[in-house]
């Protein structure tokens, strides 16, 4: 089997991967190593992903790419400018998540041997409630979430257009071992071990999430293979059926970790989600997937993780 995997070095391609890896597939992998968090930890992903086999290739999807294999069986596009960063201008968001697909998308097209694209997508497009079904209509309110839904529309379009099979997958509030140290999980936790002060947006406390284990997300999504003609030209939700508020995993943490942490609150952050609570229904029926891990168990396999690793990666947020 061989597999096309963009993002590699990410937090869910590298775990992707090496779960690919591991079933003995020959995998190429794709990412522009982007400096858009710690470079250190995309390289520490990348070398257990060598070790593993990984054949890899630098390179920026948004331009004009170096010739790559045609040969491959699937194609798992992860590769994307993540969330609401205000550092980042729209821009980035056009250039990462639409012109970046749009150039992966013609090149599949000459994939002779190809079975299936799958693109990566995210619960951000249903806007600031994410609660429905995958018929819902997308209220995107943030430049990830309007991007990644245009995105998403390439990858299906060239399905509809007769030029290969694809499906899109709305993945739900990831986290494990390996995630961005910017991301809620991992500050708090890099918090916690070394008694600095989390910076908490205005009203997010209340905010609710089905946070999903990485290795849930990576069983959800790798099940699509083998099963092209059911899933071809569906949108399929992919994550974890319980949900909890900011404040509940706070609580977690400071169990885990046996000491409080101290917080302070900072504005509002525009384009974030109230509420997101994962509809599986479809991916039960399709993949047969049903997640696991629960949230504390989740999170009692990051803080190992990081505390392992804390000195290799820089935490910069």
């Amino acid at each position: 089997m061989k597999i096309l995997v963009t993002g590699v070095a990410g937090f869910i391609g590298s775990h992707l991967t090496e779960s690919f890896l591991d079933m003995g597939y020959e995998v190429t992998g794709i990412d522009n190593i982007s400096s858009f968090y710690s470079k250190e930890q995309k390289l520490l992903n990348l070398r257990t992903l060598r070790d593993k086999g990984l054949k890899f290739i630098e390179t920026d999807l948004s331009q004009i790419l170096q010739p790559l294999p045609k040969d491959f069986d699937y194609v798992f596009h992860l590769a994307a400018q993540p969330g609401l960063d205000q550092g980042c201008m729209f821009d980035d968001y056009i250039r990462n998540n639409i012109i970046a697909t749009e150039n992966l998308v013609s090149l599949a097209k000459s994939f002779p041997t190809l079975k299936l694209f799958v693109n990566i997508s995210t619960s951000s497009v249903y806007g600031l409630n994410a609660t429905q079904s995958e018929e819902s209509i997308v209220r995107p309110i943030s430049w990830y979430g309007i991007t990644k839904s245009a995105a998403e529309q390439l990858v299906l379009s060239a399905h509809t257009s007769g030029y290969f099979k694809a499906c899109s997958l709305r993945l739900y509030s990831v986290y494990g071992p390996r995630e961005r140290p910017d991301k809620l999980y991992s500050k708090l936790i890099h918090c916690g071990l070394n008694d600095l002060e989390f910076t908490l947006f205005k009203g997010s406390l209340e905010h609710r999430r089905s946070f999903s284990y990485i290795d849930d997300i990576v069983r959800g999504i790798a099940a699509v293979q083998g099963k092209e003609e059911r899933v071809s030209g569906q949108i399929i939700n992919i994550g974890s059926k319980d949900s909890y508020t900011t404040m509940e995993g706070i609580a977690i943490i400071e169990q885990l970790i046996k000491k409080r942490i101290k917080l302070r609150e900072v504005p509002e952050r525009p384009g974030d989600q109230k509420q997101t609570a994962a509809v599986i229904d479809k991916a039960t029926s399709l993949l047969g997937f049903v997640p696991e891990i629960p949230l504390s168990e989740g999170l009692h396999r990051q803080l190992l993780w990081t505390s392992k690793n804390l000195r290799d990666i820089t935490w910069k947020y």
